[in-house]
C-alpha cells in the first residue's frame, strides 16, 4: 500500500482495518496554505473516527511516501497509487504476458493449410525455441499457434508475450502452460547465447515450447545467425489455391456444394485467386463465397463485397492525393503498369503529369505585382520525391529484384505492385466512371507511353479494354479507336489487345467485330495494321474464320506503307495456325495461292513459316493421307520452282532433314516428302536435291536425293511433262 499516508486502528486480534488519510507531517515538503487547510480537514475527520473506537483502542499512523506496506493479515480495501500521479507524470504498469484465448487458437486451426516449411518448423520447435520470420499478413501468428498446438499435444493452454519481456529473467508461468508465443524482440535487449541456452533449459523443465515471431528483415536474420548460430524459419504463405481449398473444405462440409460453388465461378476463381493474395484475403473470399444465398454466386457481385477489391476505399485514396499531383500521377502509373520495373512507372507518371496541363491541379506560386503571392496552373510542375515516399503514399511496394529475359540477354527488374490485389483496376474504374474528362486524359497519356516491349503495350491494352465496359454507351470503343489510328505502332498494339479484352464482354463483342470488319476495308494502313494484329490475339483465336476473312482484306501487298501491314498479317496467320486452327488456316492459304496476285504472294510467303512453326501438323498430312496432302506437296514444289522463294523453301526442307536426324517422329514425313518430290524432277526439286547432297552434316533423306540425281544424270528421270530439266547452277559439273 502506498500513498501520502496510511492510517488504521489495530484491534485485539491483531488485524488492521485501513482507511485513507492525510500525511502526518502537517504539510512538510513545501505544500501551500491551501494544502495545509485540506490536510487539517482530513485530521478532523480522523479525530472523529478515533473517538468512536470501542474499548479505548488507540489509532496509529504510518507515513510512507511512495511506499508499499503490508504489516500482516489485513482486511478491507488495499490501493496502490503513485504520489506523482497528480502531476501527470505517472508511469503506468503494463502487463507483458497473458493467456491466448482458446477461441483464437481454434480459429487459427480452422481451415489451416500447412505450408511446405511447416514440418521443418515443427522439428525446429522440438529444440524448445523456434524463430519464425515473415512479412506482416503472411500468416505468421496463425502458423505459430498451429505449431504450438501441435507440439504441445493439442493443448489450448497457450500464452502470449510481447516484445517488452526481458527473456533473460523470464520464467515459464505456473499452471502448466505448454506453449508461448513471443511477438518480436527489442533491439536494445538482444538475446545472447547464454540467455538462449538458459531459456531452453527453463522451457525443457516446464515441458513447454516457445515460438518467437520476427519481421522478415535481413538485418534481424543476419544478427541471429551470427550471434546465436540459429537460422530462423522463413514464413512464406501457402499458395492461394491451397489455402482456398483447405478453408472452403472447413467452411462448407458438403462435397457437392463445394464443387458446385467452384464450378459456378469457373475461370473467375482463377482470377480472384491471384498468386500474391495473402491467407487472410483468401479467407475473406471463402467467407463471402460460403455466405452466398444459393450455389450460383455472381463473380461481379462477389468482387464488390471483397474488402481488398472494395471500391469505396478509392475516394479516400484520391482525396488524400487531390492536392498532390505527383502522388496522383504515380498512382495512375502503377494502376496501368503494375508489375513492371519501378523506373518505367516513374517515367510514365512524369509523362502524365506533363501532359495534364493543369488537369491534375499542379500549381506554381508567383506574383502578379501584388504583395500576396498567387497560384496558377502549372502543367509541367514535377516534384521529385524518393521512390519510398511515393510507394508509401499510394500503398504500393517494390518487390525484390527478379531476373527476366528478352531476345538475346537477361536483365533485372524491381517490379512495383500494390499492397492490395487489383487496386489499380479499382482506381481506374472509379476515375473513369466518376470523373468527367478523365477518360480523355488517360487515353492521350497511354498513346504516348514510352518503351518498345510488349509488356507495356499489353497492360495498356488491358486497361483500355476494361474501360470499354466501364463507360458503356454507343461510343464505348471510341477511346480504343483513337489508339488504333495512332502513328505509333505501340499504341496500335495496345489497341489490338484492348479489342481482345473488350470482346470478352458479350455486349461489346458485336461492336468489336463490327469495327474490325469495317477497318479491314479501310484505305488507311494504321487501322488495317491494328485489325491484323487483333486477329492474332485472343479475339482471332476465338473466331478463326472471322479473323481469316479480315486478314485477307487487310493485305494489300507489301510495297511502301503496306509492308508493315503485310508483316502483321503474316504474324497473325502464324499465331492462328499454332493456336490450334491449322486446318482453317491452311485451307485459306491454299485457296489464296490459287487467286489474285496479292493473295498468292501472301500464301507463298507464309507457307514456309507455317512449316517451321508446326512441323508436326505437316508431318501428319504427309504420312497420313488427308485432304491437305496434295496441297502441301504442290506448294512445296511451287515455291522451289520460283527463284524469289527458293532459298526460303529450300532452307525449310533442309531444316526438316536436319531435325529428323535426331527426331524420329519427323523421319517418315521427310522421306515421304522427298520421295514425292523425286517423282517430278523440275528445276526447283533438282536444285534442292543438289543442296541436300552437298550439305556437310547429318541429314535424313540424303540417299533419296542422291538416287534421284543419279537417275536424272542418266536421263531416266523425266519431269511430269516428259522433258529433262536444265541442270541447276552448272548442272552435273557442280558435282
Amino acid at each position: 500500500m502506498s500513498g501520502p499516508g496510511i492510517e488504521g486502528a489495530r484491534d485485539g486480534g491483531g488485524s488492521l482495518e485501513l482507511t485513507a488519510g492525510p500525511s502526518s507531517d502537517g504539510g512538510t515538503g513545501g505544500e501551500t496554505e491551501g494544502d495545509d487547510h485540506e490536510d487539517r480537514e482530513g485530521y478532523d475527520e480522523f479525530d472523529r473516527f478515533a473517538e468512536q473506537l470501542p474499548g479505548g483502542q488507540q489509532p496509529f499512523v504510518i507515513y510512507a511516501p511512495n511506499g508499499n506496506i503490508n504489516t500482516g493479515a489485513v482486511h478491507g480495501g488495499q490501493r496502490v497509487e503513485n504520489s506523482a500521479a497528480a502531476g501527470g507524470g505517472a508511469r503506468r504498469v503494463e502487463a507483458h504476458e497473458g493467456p491466448i484465448p482458446a477461441q483464437e487458437t481454434l480459429d487459427a486451426r480452422f481451415g489451416f493449410a500447412e505450408p511446405d516449411w511447416f514440418p521443418r518448423a515443427l522439428a525446429e520447435l522440438g529444440t524448445g525455441i523456434l524463430f519464425l520470420a515473415g512479412e506482416s499478413g503472411s500468416g505468421r501468428r496463425t502458423a505459430a499457434l498451429n505449431l504450438l498446438y501441435r507440439h504441445s499435444g493439442k493443448s489450448l493452454d497457450l500464452r502470449a508475450l510481447d516484445s517488452g519481456v526481458d527473456l533473460s529473467s523470464w520464467k515459464p508461468a505456473r499452471g502448466g502452460a505448454r506453449g508461448y508465443l513471443v511477438n518480436g524482440l527489442l533491439s536494445h535487449r538482444p538475446l545472447g547465447p547464454g540467455v538462449l541456452a538458459n531459456l531452453r533449459d527453463k522451457l525443457k523443465a516446464a515441458d513447454a515450447r516457445m515460438v518467437i515471431v520476427l519481421p522478415d528483415e535481413p538485418t534481424v536474420v543476419r544478427r541471429l545467425t551470427r550471434d546465436l548460430h540459429v537460422e530462423p524459419v522463413r514464413c512464406t504463405p501457402p499458395k492461394p489455391g491451397a489455402v482456398f481449398d483447405a478453408r472452403l473444405r472447413a467452411t462448407v462440409p458438403s462435397d457437392l456444394r463445394r464443387e458446385r460453388l467452384k464450378a459456378e465461378l469457373g475461370k473467375a476463381l482463377d482470377e480472384l485467386l491471384a498468386d500474391d493474395l495473402m491467407p487472410f484475403q483468401v479467407a475473406e473470399l471463402v467467407a463471402e463465397l460460403a455466405d452466398s444465398e444459393d450455389d450460383r454466386p455472381a463473380p461481379e457481385a462477389l468482387r464488390e463485397r471483397l474488402s481488398y477489391l472494395a471500391e469505396d476505399e478509392v475516394p479516400e485514396l484520391l482525396d488524400r492525393l487531390r492536392d498532390d499531383p505527383d502522388g496522383l500521377a504515380f498512382l495512375l502509373a502503377i494502376s496501368v503498369f503494375e508489375g513492371l520495373d519501378h523506373r518505367v512507372v516513374q517515367e510514365e507518371a512524369a509523362e502524365l503529369l506533363a501532359l495534364a496541363d493543369g488537369r491534375l491541379d499542379a500549381v506554381l506560386i508567383g506574383s502578379d505585382g501584388k504583395a500576396e503571392p498567387v497560384t496558377r496552373p502549372n502543367p509541367r510542375f514535377v516534384l521529385r520525391r524518393p521512390l519510398e515516399e511515393l510507394l508509401r503514399i499510394v500503398r504500393a511496394e517494390c518487390r525484390p529484384p527478379e531476373i527476366r529475359s528478352t531476345s538475346g540477354f537477361d536483365y533485372t527488374v524491381e517490379p512495383v505492385h500494390f499492397t492490395r490485389h487489383r487496386q489499380g483496376e479499382t482506381v481506374l474504374r472509379h476515375l473513369w466512371r466518376q470523373y468527367n474528362g478523365s477518360s480523355r486524359l488517360l487515353t492521350e497519356w497511354m498513346d504516348t507511353t514510352r518503351g518498345r516491349d510488349g509488356d507495356q503495350a499489353e497492360r495498356v491494352g488491358r486497361v483500355m479494354g476494361l474501360a470499354a465496359g466501364w463507360g458503356g454507351g454507343r461510343r464505348a470503343l471510341q477511346h480504343i479507336q483513337e489508339l488504333a489510328a495512332s502513328e505509333r505502332a505501340k499504341s496500335r498494339t495496345a489497341a489490338a489487345y484492348a479489342l481482345g479484352i473488350a470482346a470478352q464482354d458479350p455486349v461489346l463483342a458485336s461492336e468489336v467485330k463490327y469495327r474490325l470488319n469495317r477497318w479491314s476495308y479501310q484505305a488507311g494502313e494504321h487501322l488495317r495494321w491494328t485489325t491484323a494484329y487483333a486477329c492474332g490475339t485472343d479475339f482471332g483465336l476465338a473466331r478463326p474464320d472471322v479473323a481469316l476473312a479480315m486478314l485477307n482484306r487487310c493485305h494489300r501487298g507489301q510495297d511502301g506503307k503496306e509492308a508493315g501491314v503485310a508483316v502483321e498479317v503474316r504474324r497473325a496467320l502464324s499465331r492462328l495456325f499454332t493456336g490450334g486452327n491449322q486446318d482453317s488456316v491452311f485451307r485459306a492459304v491454299a485457296g489464296w495461292a490459287r487467286e489474285s496476285d496479292s493473295d498468292t504472294e501472301l500464301a507463298l510467303q507464309i507457307f514456309p513459316e507455317l512449316m517451321r512453326r508446326d512441323a508436326g501438323w505437316f508431318a501428319q498430312q504427309l504420312t497420313t493421307r488427308t485432304e491437305h496432302t496434295e496441297a502441301v506437296l504442290g506448294l512445296v514444289r511451287r515455291l522451289l520452282d520460283e527463284d524469289r522463294h527458293f532459298d526460303t523453301m529450300c532452307g525449310t526442307v533442309l531444316g526438316w532433314c536436319h531435325t529428323a536426324a535426331w527426331a524420329d517422329w519427323l523421319r517418315p514425313a521427310v522421306e515421304t516428302l522427298l520421295s514425292a518430290l523425286a517423282q517430278d524432277m523440275r528445276h526447283g526439286v533438282l536444285a534442292l536435291f543438289v543442296e541436300i547432297d552437298r550439305y556437310d552434316g547429318d541429314l535424313v533423306g540424303r540417299h533419296i536425293a542422291r538416287h534421284a540425281l543419279e537417275n536424272w544424270r542418266r536421263g531416266s528421270h523425266p519431269t511430269s511433262d516428259g522433258r529433262n530439266p536444265e541442270p541447276p547452277h552448272g548442272g552435273s559439273d557442280a558435282h
